[in-house]
């Protein structure tokens, strides 16, 4: 009976509208709905009979009336007497009626004539309750507080700056439900160069964000915001720690370069605060006295903490502590750590043959001998007269020419074909099916050999894996 068209006929109707509300008119409604026997304890209720009236679609007497029209027809009264009933019944306004039905008089043949209905009067609208009011009341004030928002985005695109503030300052008066007011206060402070009042402002969103569970999103910009104040106020380590909150709230790739930004600022600074260059040429000569006594680790810190007192930016000799470092990483067999320092050292001073010295020995106690025998090379077209470039070139030569011979131990030639496949050179030779087709004929007939070393290409292919020791001639 009480279905949704029927509780969508009383939404409808401005009259039984209000019932809605009504937690025991509601509760009247379920008690019916679970057993329908009950209705005969509500049909005294003016609300049900006009719920009915609405819903069902028909008019409905009250109880009292159904009881006396009941009473007459028992007695067997009149029709005068069924009519001036009807009359009575009129002056009744709580409810609308039903037309009564004819009372039969058991005398006559002919039933009487019912009076006409008289016309239902509409119920009074229940009152609103202190919570209703109340609701409806924020509602008006979140509406009027947006639009102030809108009227202070206008004056800040404008850059009217403190009319934006007095717009967003209503509006979070109005309702302080919404942090954005004062983000978007926050960043007209930024503007304005009202740094602490921006941060103030961030920290307060921040506050009133967590106390009302709001989008991340939100909080994650309060705190953006405030490192981007922090970073103005030259508050660098807070704004990072702020920026590291604001990307645990929410990931957003403006305030990951920021942080990435401040740091590389923090660390520059932190290194130009550090620069003295007189203290880096007192380690340096610590450093030179430490080789001397062969005492390595000591000349590599000696040495670290120089390039720390004067990087390269400020220090010209900077390739030379670079050099020295990568001298004492060789003494250590620390080959990987030495050939950084002697790359860096070729880069800064290219023309600095010591650096190519220090890396081609790397590059041979590497036993990477065909790679070593370009590093002496190249410092030889800066010095042709260099005699350590000579010395390790010629190293490298009697090396090869070890495993070419066929004078190398299978241990050595096993090492040294190890290394050599992981050489992306030596992996595209091995790859290439010209190549393959090759490598394949001279195992099966090495007197193959003389036909393909005419072609050039295939002769430099071959000479690579013959150094590298993958393949063997004789």
């Amino acid at each position: 009976m009480f279905g949704p068209e029927f509780m969508a006929k009383l939404h409808m109707n401005p009259q039984t509208r209000p019932l809605l509300s009504q937690p025991d008119f509601m509760a009247m409604l379920q008690d019916m709905g679970k057993n329908p026997a009950n209705m005969s304890k509500y049909l005294g209720d003016s609300r049900l009979q006009q719920a009915l009236s609405v819903g069902l679609g028909f008019n409905m007497m009250s109880g009292d009336n159904f009881k006396k029209e009941q009473g007459m027809n028992g007695a067997g009264a009149s029709a005068t007497a069924g009519q001036e009933e009807e009359e009575e019944d009129d002056d009744d306004d709580s409810m609308p009626d039903l037309e009564p039905a004819e009372p039969v008089n058991t005398a006559q043949a002919a039933p009487a004539k019912a009076a006409p209905a008289k016309p239902s009067k509409p119920a009074e609208p229940e009152p609103e309750s202190e919570e209703q009011r109340e609701h409806k009341a924020k509602a008006q004030r979140k509406e009027q507080a947006l639009e102030e928002k809108e009227q202070g985005n206008a004056a800040y695109k404008a850059k009217n700056f403190d009319v934006a503030i007095g717009h967003y300052d209503k509006a979070y008066e109005l309702y302080d439900e919404d942090i954005s007011f004062l983000t978007n206060r926050a960043a007209v402070q930024f503007e304005k160069g009202s740094y602490e009042e921006c941060i103030a402002d961030c920290d307060k969103a921040v506050e009133r964000g967590r106390e009302l569970r709001a989008d991340y999103k939100l909080v994650a910009k309060a705190f953006s915001r405030k490192g981007n104040a922090l970073v103005k106020t030259d508050k660098l380590p807070e704004a990072i720690s702020v920026y590291h909150k604001a990307l645990t709230e929410h990931r957003n790739a403006d305030t990951l370069k920021r942080l990435q930004d401040t740091e590389k600022l923090l660390k520059d600074r932190t290194e130009e605060a550090y620069v003295n260059l007189d203290l880096s040429n007192e380690e340096k000569e610590k450093g030179n006295q430490a080789f001397k006594e062969q005492k390595y680790p000591e000349a590599v810190k000696s040495y670290t903490e120089a390039l720390a007192r004067g990087p390269p930016k400020v220090n010209p000799d900077a390739h030379k502590l670079h050099s020295n470092r990568a001298a004492c990483y060789t003494k250590l067999g620390a080959w990987d750590a030495g050939l950084k320092d002697a790359d860096e050292c070729i880069k800064l001073k290219p023309d600095f043959t010591k650096g190519y010295v220090r890396k081609g020995h790397l590059q041979f106690f590497m036993k990477e001998h065909e790679e070593a025998m370009k590093t002496y090379e190249l410092g030889l077209s800066y010095d042709k007269d260099n005699q350590e470039l000579k010395e390790g070139l010629m190293r490298c030569q009697q090396a090869i020419n070890k495993f070419v011979s066929g004078d190398a131990s299978e241990e050595e030639l096993a090492q040294r074909r190890a290394r050599a496949m992981s050489d992306p050179e030596i992996q595209n030779i091995m790859t290439d099916p010209v190549m393959r087709q090759v490598l394949q004929d001279l195992q099966e007939d090495p007197r193959t050999a003389q036909k393909h070393m005419q072609q050039p290409q295939i002769r430099l292919k071959l000479d690579k894996l013959i150094k590298a020791g993958i393949v063997r001639m004789g």
